[in-house]
């Protein structure tokens, strides 16, 4: 494999996955590099947002993810807040997270509940469908030198010892928590360490789906003395997780205890197997930067926050997403420096927002919501129960009804996006309302053959025409985009909607399917320039 043009990325969980695919799909050679053998029921994330699942349909791989859930696609995504598992319910939320296979307008694709290490499966199995891409397992990141021209990777196997240097045009770190292409370019992770303590436990127990009276969901939230938690089914073979929050810090549990502790959260006596225990502190942190000449940081490497909202992997993803067109354009010839000057700029705001929305999500967990007397069988119980449940279905909603958050955020002042004026307007919000606002995510609609528009879509850039002839203004932005060697596609659609959605005749669209210009006559080169960053956007 050449060096030229060739990517490492240290990581081979979703967020470096999610980069080789986008890469190898482009035709960008690339090396990921994996210390661990990705195996096991660790928890980790369960929530594949709508927007992740939107990636993994332009791959080619969103029926995969499907047929890999082990409740079905069907399986209710409820949430049900209950005293215990044989108590009483106080609160339930239908459909949280939209992960109905309905079909809805705003999207291509509903988002799925199903266990990160099946995500991780399907990822796997298509980044290694791709010639292009290579990953490495039993083999660990030590170092890197670069210089203008390139990135001299050293590696490390694992069994061995043995030490590589691999030379590279970018490396890109997708290491986690505990990045160490974090350490080597020099960044430090700023906020709040140690907003709480918890536990992730993976326990299997036959007959617990059925021994209670709450009825299919994906998480039950314990409001309880013995143990404030979540708990909820996780996969085949009786397979569930369970989460004590807000426990004292450094608390760990033998195995007898742990399984105490389950059974007297639950009410229900079954047997319980614990099979993973897993001790981790919830933090809001975001890296002081992303970037060192040909280095660059993406997913938990630059952003940690709590887990409240399922924001975290999907975020991580979608760095993937940007920066492997970024840096596929740029070693293709058509991109220019701006492209990779943006991706801090685009993205870091996108964490901000999310961060924001996970951390008001963890300020109510189950041990902030339980009461006195909560569970009992008493006036005074049942009159506890209904104020908590106001309570919840006030302040947590946002936490399961976010399509806001997961789709609605725009990049205003990126240099690589042509303001038409209205960018200052964007405003945002948790409930998703869709805006063809340069920056934001193009507006989806179904067409009449049953089609995403989505799906139109070309790999480069593609001016999208809903309304008016514009014979003239497509054959110019064709000629702007073959003189500069930036793959474009001009797609023509006739739909009643998207003139009034789009609010405007043209509207070109990025490879990320974000919206980089719109307008009524194609402006000339200058638009393309900006987009592909090799102009700077007029003042103003």
């Amino acid at each position: 494999m050449s060096s030229v043009g060739r990517v490492v990325i240290v990581g081979g969980g979703p967020v470096g996955l999610a980069a080789a695919i986008e890469l190898g799909l482009r035709g960008i050679e690339c090396v990921v590099i994996e210390r661990l053998e990705r195996s096991g029921h660790a928890p980790r994330a369960k929530t594949t947002h709508t927007r992740t699942r939107e990636h993994l349909r332009r791959w080619g791989v969103a029926d995969r993810l499907a047929e890999a859930s082990p409740f079905g696609i069907d399986h209710p995504s409820n949430v049900v807040f209950v005293t215990s598992l044989a108590g009483y319910e106080i609160a339930r939320f239908d459909n949280a997270l939209n992960c109905s296979p309905e079909r809805d307008e705003r999207y291509s694709e509903h988002s799925q509940w199903i266990p990160q290490y099946k995500l991780e499966a399907v990822l796997f199995e298509k980044a290694s469908s791709l010639d292009k891409v290579e990953v490495r397992f039993g083999c660990e990141y030590v170092s890197f030198e670069q210089d203008a021209k390139q990135v001299t990777v050293t590696v490390r196997q694992t069994d061995t010892g043995d030490e590589q240097q691999i030379e590279c045009a970018f490396l890109v770190g997708a290491d986690g928590s505990q990045s160490r292409v974090r350490a080597g370019i020099g960044a430090t992770m700023v906020g709040t360490h140690g907003l709480s303590h918890n536990l992730n436990m993976v326990f299997r127990a036959p007959g617990l789906a059925e021994a209670h009276k709450h009825g299919p969901a994906v998480m039950y939230w314990h409001l309880n003395a013995d143990a404030p938690s979540l708990i909820g089914p996780m996969d085949e073979g009786d397979l569930w997780f369970f989460m004590p929050t807000g426990v004292p810090p450094g608390t760990s549990y033998t195995d007898e205890e742990s399984v105490d502790l389950i059974r007297r959260s639950t009410g229900i006596d079954v047997s319980y197997e614990l099979l993973s225990s897993d001790y981790w502190v919830a933090s809001r942190l975001l890296a002081d930067r992303y970037r060192l000449g040909r280095v660059f940081l993406a997913g938990d490497a630059c952003h940690l926050h709590p887990p409240f909202g399922g924001f975290g992997m999907n975020m991580g993803i979608s760095d993937g997403v940007d920066l492997g067109w970024k840096i596929a354009a740029v070693l293709q010839g058509w991109g220019g420096p701006a492209l990779l000057d943006s991706y801090e700029v685009e993205r870091r705001p996108a964490h901000e927002y999310v961060m924001d929305e996970a951390e008001a999500n963890h300020a109510l967990k189950p041990s902030e919501l339980f009461r006195e007397g909560l569970s009992d069988a008493t006036p005074e119980g049942a009159r506890i129960r209904r104020e908590v449940g106001d309570l919840i279905c006030e302040k947590k909603r946002a936490e399961f009804y976010a399509l806001g958050v997961v789709l609605g955020y725009c990049y205003q002042g990126s240099p690589i996006i042509v303001d038409d004026g209205t960018m200052a307007d964007w405003v945002r919000s948790r409930d998703y309302v869709p805006s063809a606002i340069p920056g934001c995510l193009a507006p989806h609609a179904w067409l009449d053959d049953d089609r995403s528009l989505y799906d139109t879509f070309g790999w480069g850039f593609t001016l999208l025409v809903v309304a008016g002839d514009h014979d003239n203004d497509c054959a110019a932005a064709r000629t702007d985009a073959a003189d500069r060697g930036v793959p474009l596609e001009v797609v023509v659609v006739d739909h009643p909607h998207l003139a009034e959605l789009y609010g405007a005749d043209l509207a070109l669209i990025r490879p990320d399917q974000h919206v980089a210009w719109r307008g009524n006559a194609w402006p000339g080169a200058a638009a393309m320039g900006v987009a592909v960053g090799r102009w700077a956007p007029a003042p103003g």
